[in-house]
């Protein structure tokens, strides 16, 4: 297939999907491309959908491409959604997510170091929200289960990878200001 003929294939794919498709899965669902054609005809797409003046963007993100509404529209998409339930993170939660995020694997008793404060039910939330996963056990006495970032959350946040996580000495210049 030529990459104008894969082009709309992907496009079709990549809208229907839940999660973000990666150039591999995309290739086993065409059973003929190349992972190395797949890859060029999706950046090949995203240059074009994200040049016309659409309601959409099209961003890599953990790994594999997404469909995502433009930043400047968010307002009316906010609008729409508005009506429905929140998915809402407490304080705890983000402050432990974030513990979690930028000091992963990490023990329980180690957020609880960090924080300061008990972190289960916060855990416990980010565990049920499928936001964090556990990463084995930790190779000492009591052997703690470890926690780590999962999919899911580069996908609610955005991320193609951990590396996309604002530095720490960014916020740390926030406080000091």
């Amino acid at each position: 297939m030529t990459t104008n003929e894969l082009k709309p294939i992907l496009e079709a794919l990549i809208f229907v999907s839940e999660e973000p498709l990666n150039p591999r899965q995309i290739a086993l669902l065409i059973e003929t491309e190349s992972v190395e054609d797949i890859e060029a005809a999706a950046d090949e797409l995203t240059e074009e959908i994200n040049a016309r003046s659409s309601g959409f963007l099209m961003r890599k993100i953990a790994g594999g491409y997404r469909l995502t509404t433009r930043p400047e529209l968010s307002e009316y998409v906010r609008r729409l959604l508005k009506s429905q339930p929140s998915a809402r993170l407490s304080l705890a939660a983000l402050e432990t997510l974030a513990v979690i995020a930028y000091k992963q694997p990490i023990t329980i008793p180690e957020i609880l170091q960090v924080r300061g404060k008990v972190s289960t039910s916060a855990v416990k939330t980010l565990l049920d929200r499928r936001l964090i996963v556990s990463k084995g056990h930790k190779q000492v006495v009591g052997r703690p289960m470890l926690y780590g970032t999962s999919k899911e959350f580069l996908i609610q946040f955005g991320l193609n990878d951990l590396s996309e996580l604002p530095n720490l000495e960014d916020f740390e210049d926030l406080v000091s200001n």
